[in-house]
């Protein structure tokens, strides 16, 4: 076959080929992509979720009653006014003295209206200890934090006046300007930080600083795109700043990682004695090929959030969907002409130190892993069963999972006094800082059937031993609502909370509002919001891994024509992720070497990770798999056996492999170092298992299991055969003939530049 006859099919070769010889034009087409996408969003404006579209159930009818009726709830806040000894009440003449200070102090600023008097209220603690001077901020409550200040200074004040005894705030505006005094500038440090981490393993890994930055340059010109997209997209999927979040860290992980896997395999190309002509070629054929296959699994991996029903999740899976798809086309079309520009120069910047020897076809072997390999291969089936053994004994503790939404203590420990205030006032007056809230809504708020339930409910939530009281009752007249606030006996012990909650759910309110006739009583709050939302997440769990398994399933079969590989790589990503959920459980919920992270054992894991980690990381760890069983598929159809295919393509990928992984468990670890023990959790969780996903899943236990397969590595039944192929596999040799001149000086038909 002539020259002339050869043509290249794959879709990143055609897109690689025709950015190299239109390199100006790619490079142009990117730039104008990456601005319009940020101008039309910047001009757009990002819309956000909504609290009424945060959750199914009763706490999303109770948002929605409360927002249709026009209802802003302000920030409410609560001054602890509390003895040190034990004999001073909340009757005495010094004690009255501090809350008649207290009110005083406050109403001063100007910044808070309905402040009550705990005598009148009757938030007295049963011991006669404790008081609570209660009031609201003025203004919207999502800006309430801004305009604390002055009142917690006043509150301060009137503690230095009285020694005896303690006098400290809490509430919405007073935890808002807490958190965002104390972890603002953290979530940003780890945001920026993940830049410079990722360039200097990347300047490690290839030992030239213009190598380095391509990349990051790719990575973050990704985001920002995508950032734009999203404030576009919010407009019929509304997003959130956890969206973002999310999206800067898959994006910056999979950017760099899609970015890494071509540049190696061109410099390889290169190192092996190819021109740049046909060593471009051949990365775009090869691993812009294993890019769009990893690409369009993990976007469909992201796809399954969309199935939960809960906008949050919605719009992270959206986002992180957007920021690989854009990463991946940007590394198939932009890279290759950047590449085809920068030809030598991208050597440039070279570190000494750093400087790799260049030999034996470029290949950039590990010694490391060739000797691992060595004794997989020589014992494939007692390597197959010690890493699985090991992965199973890992993920044992996942079986014992508890989910739950932490509670101020659980999230931040006592690093914060305000946590302390809040376990003060939770002993105190169990429920008192978060109690539930009855969203009551009637065709006549003010008609005597609808007045006598609210009082019989008040009564019995008390009386039925849910509720320690007092039970307070506000009115709105003109929209017909009215809210009902119940402390919850239990208070941050959120098992016994929910017990309480399902008396008044269950028994109360049946007994009392259920018995008007149009009487709509939701009940929302802390705990009954995580509660819904365990509910409406543990619903949703079947659907998205049905999804995300089956479609990973017949991705992986057609773009491998092979039954074998498509089911092994699902069972083998199960595996990674049982490990990470066994690590998490073992590290935050059993406190079993917690403090080798920083961490504290908490009892339980917060409720959306397990959904989150399972969708992100099963999309994850198809880079890695498709990027080696590529390799090792590209050597079996060049004519190596089975077996020296499988060193060839795990030795050739170990350090591409290892340097993407290091990238990941740094980044993903900067997140694990934040104070929150959720960012803790998410970070330790994805660190953990893409550590295990590069090193046990793709060093031993994927070529252990290739090994004992053999030719049935490639096994595809007769009756498939008529699937669509998306193999699209090229030849380095075909490639390299392609782009050799003719007898008449000239070129075949190319796939490159």
């Amino acid at each position: 076959m002539g020259n002339g006859d050869i043509r290249v099919r794959g879709l990143a070769a055609r897109a690689g080929g025709w950015s190299a010889r239109h390199r100006w034009a790619a490079v142009g087409i990117w730039v104008l992509f990456v601005v319009l996408a940020m101008g039309l969003g910047s001009a757009a404006g990002r819309v956000d979720v909504k609290d009424s579209d945060q959750l199914g159930g009763e706490t999303h009818t109770a948002a929605k009653i409360i927002e249709d009726a026009g209802i802003e709830e302000p920030a409410g806040e609560t001054v602890l006014i509390q003895a040190k000894d034990g004999t001073t009440r909340a009757t005495d003449a010094e004690f009255r003295a501090a809350v008649t200070a207290v009110m005083a102090a406050v109403e001063k600023t100007g910044e808070v209206t309905g402040v009550a008097s705990p005598y009148d209220t009757k938030t007295i603690s049963e011991d006669g200890r404790s008081a609570l001077v209660q009031f609201d901020m003025r203004g919207e409550s999502d800006t309430a934090g801004e305009r604390v200040e002055p009142v917690l200074e006043a509150v301060e004040g009137v503690q230095e006046e009285h020694e005896t005894l303690r006098i400290e705030e809490i509430g919405g505006a007073s935890m808002m300007k807490t958190f965002d005094d104390a972890f603002g500038d953290d979530f940003k440090k780890a945001e920026y930080s993940a830049v410079p981490v990722a360039l200097g393993i990347l300047l490690v890994a290839f030992g030239a600083l213009v190598a380095a930055l391509v990349p990051v340059a790719l990575a973050i010109t990704a985001i920002i795109a995508t950032m734009g997209l999203m404030a576009l997209v919010s407009h019929f999927q509304p997003m959130s700043e956890t969206a973002n979040s999310v999206m800067l860290l898959v994006g910056l992980a999979v950017g760099v990682d899609y970015c890494l896997f071509y540049l190696r395999r061109e410099r390889e190309e290169r190192a092996a004695g190819r021109d740049a002509r046909t060593a471009l070629s051949i990365a775009a054929a090869t691993s812009g090929r294993a890019i769009v296959v990893s690409g369009v699994t993990v976007c469909v991996a992201m796809a399954g959030m969309l199935f939960t029903g809960i906008a949050e999740f919605e719009a992270m899976g959206l986002a992180s969907l957007m920021v690989v798809a854009v990463a991946m086309v940007g590394s198939v079309t932009v890279l290759p002409a950047l590449l085809s520009l920068l030809g030598e120069r991208v050597e440039k910047g070279r570190v000494p130190f750093l400087r790799r020897r260049r030999g034996n076809g470029g290949s950039q072997n590990s010694r490391f892993w060739t000797a691992v390999l060595d004794r997989v291969l020589a014992k494939p089936l007692l390597a197959a069963a010690v890493a699985t053994g090991a992965l199973l004994a890992v993920a044992a503790p996942a079986l014992g999972m508890k989910t739950q939404n932490l509670t101020l203590d659980q999230e931040f420990g006592d690093s914060l006094p305000i946590v302390q205030t809040y376990n003060r006032v939770n002993a105190a007056f169990p429920g008192g800082s978060d109690p539930a809230e009855v969203v009551v809504k009637a065709d006549d708020i003010n008609a005597p059937e609808v007045r006598a339930a609210l009082a019989d409910f008040r009564e019995r939530a008390v009386s039925s031993g849910a509720s320690r009281g007092p039970v307070d009752i506000t009115v709105h007249d003109e929209r017909n609502v009215a809210l009902v606030y119940v402390p919850l006996m239990g208070g941050s012990d959120l098992d016994e909370a929910g017990r309480s909650l399902e008396t008044l759910r269950d028994e109360v309110r049946p007994a009392t509002l259920g018995g008007v006739e149009g009487v709509e009583a939701p009940i929302t709050g802390q705990v009954a919001g995580s509660k819904d939302f365990n509910d409406q997440l543990v619903g949703s769990v079947l659907p998205v891994f049905v999804f995300v398994v089956i479609f990973a399933f017949v991705l992986m079969l057609l773009s491998f024509r092979s039954l074998t590989v498509a089911l092994t790589s699902i069972v083998l990503n199960l595996l990674s992720v049982g490990a990470a959920y066994g690590i998490l459980v073992a590290v935050f919920q059993h406190g079993w070497g917690a403090s080798l992270v920083g961490a504290e054992g908490v009892g339980a894991i917060i409720t959306w990770l397990p959904l989150f980690l399972f969708v992100i990381l099963f999309g994850l760890s198809m880079d890695y798999h498709v990027f080696v069983v590529s390799r090792i598929r590209e050597a079996r159809l060049r004519g190596r056996s089975t077996e020296d295919a499988i060193r060839h393509g795990v030795v050739t990928t170990a350090g591409v492999v290892t340097s993407a992984a290091v990238i990941m468990v740094a980044v993903f670890a900067i997140f694990g170092t934040l104070s929150m023990q959720s960012m803790k959790q998410m970070g330790v969780g994805l660190a953990a298992a893409v550590l295990i996903d590069a090193t046990i899943i793709r060093g031993v236990l994927l070529p252990a299991v290739m090994s004992l397969l053999g030719e049935r590595n490639w096994y595809l039944p007769k009756w498939m055969h008529r699937l669509p192929d998306l193999t699209h596999d090229e030849a380095p040799e075909a490639i390299a003939e392609v782009n050799a001149p003719d007898e008449r000086g000239g070129r075949g038909e190319r796939v490159g530049v």
